[in-house]
């Protein structure tokens, strides 16, 4: 699944494609929204929250029917890439690079067609609405409100649970996916399965992820060792079997809550990984 900052790339890229520009055709190839029609419409803007994306349109209507028409004059198209999803930006006439079938959304200003393949989720509410599908979040690592305070409150609130269970709860931090969980634990010298209460240091554990969350935003190969070359950029996500970079144990893969979760036994000691460790 991508994480916070490669959501939070699509969208900067979708907001310069798309944002003041008038829509020319819409397609929806999802049942929900099969019939709807934002031609003519204009797109605000796209923002991220967390690993969720809005793009927001002037939506007031032009001869087009009520369902048009929301009381504040905008719609939002929110959008979740879960574990298969992307949006590609193509110009006119260009050849996509992922089969039709997959297509869940397709925008067309004239300059550029934006293609949703894929997505998990797949919804248009009004702008007014957006709580009822982002509300739940907790501070996002990228926003502009960042609360650091609030997401260390949020986690200690289930003291018993395992950190890296903890990281991955949206609703306690947006923007933290299974990579970043492994590598910020190892960093940190966290075991995963760690309880929250017995983490030492849980709001150095939550500004690291804001930073290397920050620091990869703006770059397409993410790295938490600091080495952008190919086979070099992570510590120990997907490195079962190999080496630890620091100590030379080897790293070990077992599943947390049906996510498979890598580690250092000897860099990250505690708890073991579950029976179906190695």
């Amino acid at each position: 699944m991508p994480e916070g900052d490669t959501v939070f790339r699509t969208a900067r890229h979708l907001d310069a494609a798309l944002s003041g520009r008038v829509l020319v055709e819409t397609d929806f190839r999802v049942p929900a929204h099969a019939t709807l029609d934002l031609s003519g419409h204009r797109v605000l803007e796209t923002v991220a929250r967390g690993k969720h994306l809005l793009t927001r349109i002037d939506a007031r209507a032009r001869d087009a029917g009520a369902n048009l028409d929301p009381p504040s004059g905008r719609l939002t198209l929110h959008t979740h890439l879960k574990m298969e999803g992307s949006w590609h930006l193509y110009r006119a006439a260009s050849r996509w690079q992922r089969p039709a079938h997959q297509a869940r959304v397709v925008l067309r200003t004239d300059e550029w067609t934006a293609v949703g393949f894929s997505l998990g989720i797949v919804e248009v509410v009004e702008t007014a609405s957006e709580p009822d599908v982002v509300g739940h979040l907790g501070p996002d690592l990228l926003a502009a409100d960042w609360d650091a305070a609030e997401a260390v409150r949020r986690l200690r609130s289930d003291p018993g649970r395992p950190i890296g269970a903890a990281l991955l709860d949206q609703r306690n931090l947006a923007g933290v996916g299974n990579m970043y969980m492994c590598e910020l634990c190892f960093l940190l010298g966290v075991n995963p399965w760690l309880p929250v209460r017995d983490v030492p240091d849980l709001a150095r554990l939550v500004d690291r992820a804001q930073l290397v969350l920050a620091a990869n935003k703006d770059r397409p190969a993410q790295t938490t060792t600091g080495d952008t070359r190919r086979g070099r950029q992570l510590w120990v996500y997907r490195r079962d079997d190999q080496a630890c970079r620091r100590c030379g144990s080897q790293v070990r893969v077992a599943p947390l809550n049906e996510r498979a979760t890598y580690w250092c036994p000897s860099c990250q000691p505690g708890p073991v990984g579950g029976a179906g460790s190695r």
